[in-house]
């Protein structure tokens, strides 16, 4: 195995983790990682047993800190290189943010740059008491791409997303669950249990219920005029010709769980 990367492990009942590696450095995401994500989330939007992603740092101590800085001389030491790594990054936050299944992120320790970038491309944040999250790009005098500026926005809105780029300071747990900028907060030793427990209640619900509110809730986040409603609509057309539409009705007047297969 690699000294770094990005591991898949597959768990039960239809989560799959896929873990951020690189523990000299608390699991800052080398140029490799970059280019390896959207590899990778292709491989798990094809996979029918998959239900959910939960995104997570390797370790106790990080998510991710960061872009791994020791690579900038090379990958950023100008205007060129830092176009190109930044169109392989962008690649990395666009296959996450298209992926039609529901990303959790698990978030400990610190989650800075980089690493908060990744987790702003989730859908759902999950963090223990300890994360320490920030951006500091104002004290490295880097130009942030706009649209990682414009994902903290929808996010946070443009008052609090100003203050995290500005001042570039430190938000512990309570700081970023007050901005919107996570869902939970738990104490960092029921974290794990937490966040399997929370994936796999998701992964329990209709497939194509939660794919189609995926693309509804992405298509608001899109210009007006840029919208594919139709795409929508074909989705939600799907869940009432499915099976699972059948099953849902049928278990909630049998007064039981209903079993979803995504079709």
């Amino acid at each position: 195995m690699s000294e770094f990367g990005i591991d898949i492990e597959r768990g039960p009942a239809g989560v799959a983790w896929m873990v951020l590696r690189n523990p000299a450095r608390l699991n800052a995401v080398r140029f490799e990682m970059w280019e390896a994500i959207p590899g990778l989330v292709a491989e798990l939007a094809a996979d029918r047993k998959v239900r959910v992603v939960v995104l997570r740092g390797a370790g106790d101590d990080a998510f991710a800190a960061g872009a791994d800085i020791s690579e900038f001389a090379t990958h950023r030491k100008d205007p060129a290189s830092a176009a190109a790594y930044e169109r392989t990054n962008g690649q990395a936050f666009a296959a996450l943010l298209a992926l039609e299944k529901p990303v959790v992120a698990m978030l400990q320790g610190v989650c800075i740059g980089g690493g908060l970038a990744i987790a702003a491309c989730a859908d759902l944040r999950i963090a223990a008491a300890d994360v320490r999250m920030a951006l500091p790009p104002a004290r490295l005098g880097l130009g942030y791409a706009y649209t990682g500026v414009e994902r903290l926005v929808s996010l946070v809105g443009p008052s609090a997303a100003s203050e995290l780029f500005f001042t570039a300071r430190t938000y512990a747990a309570d700081d970023a669950l007050r901005i919107g900028l996570v869902n939970r907060v738990v104490a960092k030793a029921d974290l794990a249990a937490f966040t399997r427990s929370y994936a796999e209640d998701i992964a329990t619900n209709a497939p194509l219920t939660i794919r189609a509110a995926t693309r509804a809730i992405a298509e608001t986040q899109r210009d007006p005029a840029a919208r594919d409603l139709a795409a929508v609509r074909r989705l939600i057309d799907d869940c009432f010709a499915s099976a699972d539409y059948t099953e849902g009705v049928r278990a909630f007047l049998e007064k039981r769980k209903p079993s979803f297969r995504g079709e």
